[in-house]
């Protein structure tokens, strides 16, 4: 039995919106992770057994190829290469759900088209702190991820059934991705209730790990190990790692989107280190990316620092400057920050 978290009265208007609707977009944030695929692309299936026939799955921009096996993935539209039909499906749309987000900057150029739609708008997501944008906001941080929370909206539908092999697929593969395969929140024991489910249903886990974890290319290899020896510095003061890369080093490793993914989980490996960022020179800013283990807040760092959140041990936010400000704000708030590893 899987506890009820979410309020009655959202649960019977989300459902009462979802009977009515015939014209369902699903969106979700910026460069996608696998919890924005998996939750997104698993609603779509859900909604699909419901009977819906005109399900959309609009993403800001691509995502990375490792999440492109998941059922569904090649029906998706890439808001920054189809503006024109994206918007048209999104103006189009009747009901729209936001998944895996807590704020329309967080679409960045498909914030508007969306702040515009006359939809009907449901949020699904685990972040704090979101913005009263929607009809329906089923927002609990302390949820492992956007698919677990997902799954008890179904359950709470009453409609586990309509769970397909599909479904299941790209839930387990947000869950498993959001929580570091398993490794980082993820001690309540009703997550693994929702795996063996969903091992019920069909999937082979082991498979959907290799083809999330194992199948990148040399140049993703050679750069992890160009940053590993390279460019990670260790504070051992603060127990703390700075890894970065700038544009220049990107184009020498031809980097498509996705190669640095866990990069910033890397020096978490090292004896005494439980805190690791990341800094990534991107085309429009300065990208940040922090993990940390036990109780340091990643979420505040990047809150007071680099104008982002997130979760506790699993944070990101932006910089707009110059990659050595951004280092050297970096340092700065390493040394001023009160909280310590």
């Amino acid at each position: 039995m899987i506890a009820e978290i979410i309020g009655k009265e959202k649960v019977q208007k989300a459902k009462e919106i979802i009977a009515n609707g015939t014209t369902f977009v699903i969106v979700a944030h910026v460069s996608p992770d696998g919890d924005a695929v998996g939750s997104s692309l698993a609603l779509a299936h859900f909604l699909k057994s419901c009977g819906k026939d005109s399900v959309s799955v609009i993403y800001p921009n691509e995502f990375p190829l490792f999440y492109r096996w998941m059922p569904g993935a090649e029906d998706t539209v890439i808001f920054e290469k189809h503006e024109k039909f994206a918007s048209k499906l999104v103006g189009e749309a009747d009901v729209l759900f936001g998944m895996d987000f807590n704020e329309t900057k967080r679409l960045e150029k498909l914030a508007p088209v969306v702040e515009q739609s006359q939809a009907k708008k449901i949020l699904i997501d685990h972040h704090l702190n979101p913005s009263d944008f929607c009809e329906v906001i089923m927002s609990y941080p302390t949820m492992s991820s956007t698919c677990e929370l997902l799954y008890r909206f179904i359950s709470q539908l009453g409609k586990t059934n309509l769970i397909s092999r599909d479904c299941a697929e790209c839930l387990y593969a947000g869950m498993m991705t959001d929580t570091g395969s398993f490794t980082f929140n993820s001690n309540r024991p009703e997550i693994y209730t929702i795996v063996g489910e969903l091992i019920r249903l069909g999937i082979d886990k082991d498979k959907i790990y290799r083809l999330v974890n194992q199948v990148y290319s040399e140049n993703r290899l050679r750069m992890m190990g160009y940053i590993l020896y390279e460019k990670m510095k260790i504070y051992p003061d603060y127990h703390a790692s700075l890894m970065t890369l700038s544009k220049e080093e990107l184009n020498r490793f031809h980097y498509v989107t996705g190669d640095t993914e866990t990069f910033v989980n890397l020096p978490l490996s090292i004896g005494g280190i439980g805190f690791s960022c990341f800094i990534r020179e991107d085309p429009d800013y300065i990208k940040i990316s922090l993990r940390s283990v036990g109780d340091f807040p990643c979420q505040i760092f990047a809150k007071r620092y680099f104008n982002g959140g997130g979760h506790k041990n699993a944070s990101g936010g932006e910089f707009y400057g110059s990659l050595q400000e951004a280092i050297d704000l970096f340092e700065k708030a390493l040394k001023e920050f009160e909280y310590k590893v």
